[in-house]
């Protein structure tokens, strides 16, 4: 690499990442302190739902299976699981794993933005935004699919490691990632700076209604409701007949 190419890795993979998570973070927050009415999904199932109804299970399981294994699989120190899985083991069901949610995940999506596009109910209803991000999350997903044949290239789990290194340093605030990240494949790297990117553009998008989603487990635990009768002081034989006239 020259020095221009160098000074841009650095960004990219050194700083942009704090950018990104500093922005997701006071932008969601100034989002819904501001704009509370514009903090919805803007669902359009009215209009059209019989596409609807398929494109988002299908995108929805596999978006949060994805999600939820990145989140894991990146952020688990190797120490916690090596005794019981080799990182070639993990990396390979990581594989296998990943690609069925991206496969479901990419038909969701797929006719998610067919359906925005083509019936045209819904492409006079949506914002530019709407298809904005549904594009950008549809390249994100093919970029996640091209590298699995890069994975299988190493089967030994070295890549796995490298990535999970990044993250883990980038989350407690280490130096030294970066560099790691040098020799891997493109499709890895813009994989991950457009992932950051997303995590950008979050407060700005329909995306804040995840954050929505996530609220919802409060609900298991709130305290139980007292429901009272408005008809609770009459007399017994009165609240099961009615008042007489």
């Amino acid at each position: 690499m020259n020095a221009f190419q160098t000074y841009m890795h650095t960004f990219l993979f050194g700083y942009y990442p704090y950018i990104c998570m500093i922005v997701f973070l006071v932008g969601s927050l100034a989002r819904y302190d501001r704009d509370q009415y514009t903090w919805k999904s803007d669902s359009s199932q009215l209009l059209r739902g019989a596409t609807l109804r398929w494109g988002s299970n299908l995108f929805h399981v596999g978006i949060l299976f994805l999600f939820f294994g990145h989140f894991v699989g990146l952020l688990t120190p190797h120490w916690v699981y090596e005794t019981f899985i080799s990182p070639a083991d993990k990396q390979l069901v990581a594989i296998i794993a990943g690609g069925v949610a991206g496969f479901i995940c990419f038909v969701g999506l797929s006719l998610l933005i067919y359906r925005r596009m083509f019936d045209p109910r819904i492409r006079l209803t949506s914002h530019r935004t709407d298809l904005a991000i549904l594009i950008i999350l549809w390249v994100q997903l093919t970029l996640g699919l091209i590298t699995l044949p890069y994975s299988l290239s190493h089967a030994d789990g070295s890549v796995m490691l490298v990535l999970s290194d990044w993250a883990q340093r980038v989350f407690t605030f280490r130096a030294g990632g970066a560099e790691a990240l040098m020799p891997l494949a493109w499709p890895y790297k813009v994989h991950i700076v457009l992932g950051m990117t997303i995590f950008l553009l979050f407060p700005f998008s329909r995306l804040v209604h995840v954050w929505s989603g996530f609220a919802t487990l409060a609900y298991l635990f709130r305290p139980r409701q007292v429901v009272r009768s408005r008809r609770l002081n009459l007399p017994a034989a009165q609240r099961q007949s009615g008042p007489h006239r």
